[in-house]
This record gives C-alpha cells, sequence and structure tokens, in this order.
C-alpha cells in the first residue's frame, strides 16, 4: 500500500537536477507541470539550446579569455577611476561600442547613438596616450568590436555602374555613418600599430578570415574608407609577418578574379599602392613567387579598359620590379606589346609613358632582344592620326638615355623608323607632328647621313616596286573587265540539253 502510494509521487531524475543547477526553480518547474518526465524534456532541450550558443560565440572570441574581468560600469571616465580598474573599463566600453547603429538618416541621431560616439572618442584618446595594456581580454575584445563594427556587406545600391572605381566625371559616394566608421578605423590603426602589442596572442584573433573581411571592405565607394584600409592593411602586414604569405595570395586573387573574370573593383588602386611599397622591400635576388605576381597578376592588369583609374600605381609597382631585377624590363615590355590597345588613344597614351619610363631602367642587352617588335609599335605610334599620341611617339627621342640605346642599335632601328617618319613629312595633317618629324630626321641625319642614305634609297625601291605591283594588277583588272564586257553571237550559244526522264520509279 505505501509502496504504491510512494511510486505515484513525481521523482527527480539525474538530469532535471544538472537542470537545476544552471540557475532555475526547480520547485516552480517541477509545480508547474505536475509531470517529471516534461520537466526533464524540456530541461534537456533548452540547456541542448544554450550550449549550441555558447559554442558558436567560443568559436569566435571565446568567453573564457574574459573570465576574471572585473566587469566596470562603461559610462564612467577613465580619470574617475583607479589605474588596476582602468583596463576593466577598457574593455567594458568597448562591450558597449558593439551595437550596430544605423545612420541612414542623419537627422534620427539617438541618445545612444551620440553615447557610442563619445565612448569611442574616449576609447581614442586612451589608447593614443599609451595608457592601455593589451593583454589578451583586451585584444579580443578590440578585434570584436572592430569585427561587429566594420565588417559589412555593401548593398547594391551603393555599387557603381562603372568597372573599376569613380569614372573622372562621377562624385565619389560617401557613406552616411562614416562619422563613427571613423573612430572605429581609428582605433583599429592605433591598435596594429602599438608598440608593446604582443603579435604572437594578437595573430589568433587579427587571423585569416579577420583579413579576408578586411579586403572584402575595398569595395567601398567611400574613398574616405578605402585610405583608412590601405594604411591599416600596410600595418597589419607589417607587424604580422606569419600572415605576409596569406596577404600577397589574398591580393593576388583580388587581381584575378578583376582581370579575368569581372572587371569590377574600386578599390584596386589601393591595393596596388599598398604593393607598391610591399615590393620595395622584397629581397635581392627574387623569389620565383614574387616573379610569378608579376607577369601573372601585374601585367595582365594593363588589359581591363579602366586601366587609367589605377595605372600610376601600376607603373609605380612594374618599375619596383625592374629596379630590383632588370632582366624582367623584357617581360614588362612583351607585355606591354601584348595589351596594347590602337584603338584607344589614352590607353595608348598611357603605356608610351610607361615604356618610356621602363626604357629608362633597361640595359643594353635587354633592350636588343626587344627592340624589333618594339620599334614597329613605335612606328605605328609615330604615324597615329590622333595628333597627341603621334607628338608622344615623336618625344620620347628627348629622353638621354633612349636616344643613347637608338644610336648604338641604329643598324637595326632606322630602317623601322623611317618609312614611318617619310609618310608623315608627306601627309600628316597636323603641323607639330611635321615639325617633331622634321626634327627626328635632322637627329638621325647627324647621327649616320649615310645610313639614312641608305635607307632613302631601300625605301625609293620598296616604293617603285609597290607601285610595279600595281601597275600589274590595274592592267589585269582591265583584261578582266575587258573579257567580261564581250557579248557572244547569239547563234553561237548552244541551248542547255534537258535530262532525260527516268522510266524507272524511284
Amino acid at each position: 500500500m505505501l509502496k504504491q502510494i510512494l511510486s505515484k509521487l513525481p521523482r527527480k531524475s539525474q538530469k532535471s537536477d544538472s537542470f537545476d543547477s544552471d540557475g532555475f526553480d526547480s520547485v516552480n518547474h517541477t509545480s508547474n507541470l505536475g509531470n517529471g518526465v516534461q520537466c526533464t524534456n524540456i530541461g534537456n532541450s533548452i540547456s541542448s539550446r544554450l550550449s549550441v550558443v555558447k559554442r558558436v560565440s567560443s568559436a569566435v572570441f571565446p568567453a573564457s579569455i574574459l573570465a576574471g574581468v572585473e566587469a566596470v560600469e562603461p559610462n564612467l571616465s577613465f580619470k574617475d577611476v583607479s589605474n588596476p580598474q582602468k583596463q576593466n573599463l577598457f574593455i567594458s566600453k568597448l562591450n558597449l561600442c558593439c551595437e550596430v547603429s544605423d545612420f541612414s538618416d542623419p537627422d534620427k541621431i539617438t541618445a545612444k547613438q551620440d553615447l557610442k560616439r563619445q565612448t569611442l572618442i574616449e576609447l581614442v584618446d586612451f589608447v593614443s596616450l599609451g595608457s592601455a595594456k593589451f593583454n589578451e581580454p583586451a585584444i579580443a575584445a578590440t578585434c570584436k568590436m572592430c569585427a561587429i563594427n566594420l565588417f559589412r556587406v555593401f548593398p547594391p545600391k551603393y555599387r557603381s555602374n562603372s568597372t573599376c572605381g569613380e569614372a573622372e566625371d562621377e562624385e565619389p559616394m560617401f557613406d552616411p555613418g562614416w562619422s563613427s566608421l571613423q573612430l572605429v578605423y581609428d582605433l583599429l590603426l592605433r591598435f596594429i600599430s602599438y608598440s608593446s602589442l604582443d603579435a604572437k596572442v594578437a595573430k589568433k584573433y587579427v587571423d585569416h578570415s579577420f583579413i579576408l573581411r578586411l579586403l572584402d571592405l575595398f569595395e567601398s565607394e567611400d574613398p574616405r574608407e578605402r585610405d583608412c584600409l590601405k594604411t591599416i592593411l600596410h600595418r597589419i602586414y607589417g607587424k604580422f609577418t606569419v600572415h605576409r604569405p596569406f596577404v600577397r595570395k589574398a591580393v593576388s586573387n583580388i587581381i584575378y578574379c578583376f582581370v579575368f573574370e569581372t572587371e569590377r573593383h574600386i578599390g584596386i588602386a589601393e591595393l596596388l599602392e599598398i604593393f607598391g611599397s610591399i615590393i620595395s622591400g622584397f629581397a635581392v635576388p627574387l623569389k620565383e613567387e614574387h616573379k610569378m605576381f608579376l607577369w601573372r597578376a601585374l601585367i595582365p592588369l594593363h588589359k581591363p579598359k579602366s586601366v587609367g583609374v589605377y595605372h600610376q600605381q601600376l607603373t609605380y609597382c612594374v618599375l619596383q620590379f625592374i629596379d630590383k631585377d632588370p632582366k624582367l624590363a623584357n617581360s614588362v615590355i612583351k607585355g606591354l606589346l601584348k595589351y596594347w590597345l590602337v584603338t584607344n588613344s589614352q590607353k595608348e597614351l598611357m603605356f608610351i609613358s610607361e615604356l618610356e619610363e621602363i626604357l629608362e631602367m633597361t640595359s643594353m642587352v635587354e633592350f636588343q632582344k626587344i627592340m624589333i617588335p618594339l620599334f614597329r609599335r613605335i612606328a605605328c605610334c609615330l604615324n597615329s592620326s590622333h595628333y597627341q599620341v603621334a607628338e608622344r611617339a615623336h618625344l620620347l627621342w628627348n629622353n638621354e638615355h633612349i636616344l643613347n640605346l637608338i644610336r648604338h642599335n641604329r643598324q637595326v632601328i632606322f630602317p623601322l623608323i623611317f618609312p614611318a617618319l617619310e609618310l608623315n613629312s608627306q601627309d600628316h595633317w597636323n603641323h607639330a607632328v611635321l615639325n617633331l618629324t622634321q626634327n627626328i630626321r635632322k637627329m638621325f641625319c647627324e647621327m649616320d647621313e649615310e645610313l639614312v642614305l641608305a635607307c632613302q634609297r631601300k625605301l625609293e625601291e620598296e616604293n617603285s616596286q609597290l607601285n610595279e605591283a600595281a601597275e600589274k594588277r590595274k592592267l589585269t583588272w582591265e583584261r578582266l573587265e575587258t573579257a567580261a564586257s564581250f557579248q557572244p553571237a547569239v547563234d553561237n550559244i548552244i541551248p542547255p540539253v534537258k535530262p532525260a526522264a527516268c522510266s524507272v520509279a524511284c
């Protein structure tokens, strides 16, 4: 009898005991549910959800790092707390700034947004004074706050229709929340540049994922943001040596995607500006990896139509490579000739300017390897109907180093250039180009008058041969026209024979 009564009473299982130990009131749950089995099932489901949330958060920024950190009211000023508590206050203020604000409407600035901005200003001042001590909890909190505020996906309406960056006649687009973003970027820059920052500890949080998300932000149409990113990425490259190969590979992938797939990226100029300073620090002799970056990434960057947006930075990178290894000039000039676009005069002007700077750094041996295809292209530029292209090509002879290279190889170069000069002197429409052509002819005569006369005789012979061939073609066509105009007699026309009908049905 007693056993039957006791068996009807609800029993506590071990699982419900463990669930109650997390802070829930076991008495209330038992009385409300009235069933021990239901209580156990609900407790298991809630505890499993909590464990999932903990695992996700700990995977990004482990909660164990912040264990033991005394919570301090974030609204306090750094002046109002003791030195031992300043570090805890610093972390509390970072956690306060983890809430993302909406600045799409500048007229609706809430009290929370203003408080966040004032807190960010305090954090920047605190770090700039050198008072911060970036231990692991502070590093984790800083990276978390920067990731939450900076890493975002740009909406399609903010993306430009242009292929790369802003066109010359377009106004740049500015982010309405820049006042807050600027402070976060400033804090991240001071954090990365902090002299006492332990890179071995910080690399766990400034990891490959963090760098990739940072590179994604170069798609921002706000030039101020791209300028901040450029400085921060360069500091990361200098601070975290272990991440340098990954940064180079990630930027290479962005360039490959831009050149060979989309031709759409806004931050190519800023990325090349970063690489300009990186290339200048490469050790000599250059590694094969670095040469492959030149051949596979930098030289193909001459292909897109939007090369004018980043051509200045691209030229600087290429010249840095040639300065490190002059033998690379041959490969670069071949690449320029490969991507030379004759239907785009502005691109031709940029290529001629880059070519002049490359030739200034080219040795005699490397010049002789490439001079024939090079001066065939220059001859075409001399004859260009676009007067700026023709004029810029003529001005190459004003460079002393290039003129010296031509002088020592005049036996090969004069026959390539002389027909173009002769054609210009006869029928080019622009007077400035005509004057430059006459000056170069005088220069050639001063160098080697006999060679100039020989080139002229050869040109006259070629022209006479062409005239003879043209006359023969004319006579041939006249004979064909005469033969075609001859009308045969009607009697001599043989009527067509009709095929015999087949008697056998097919």
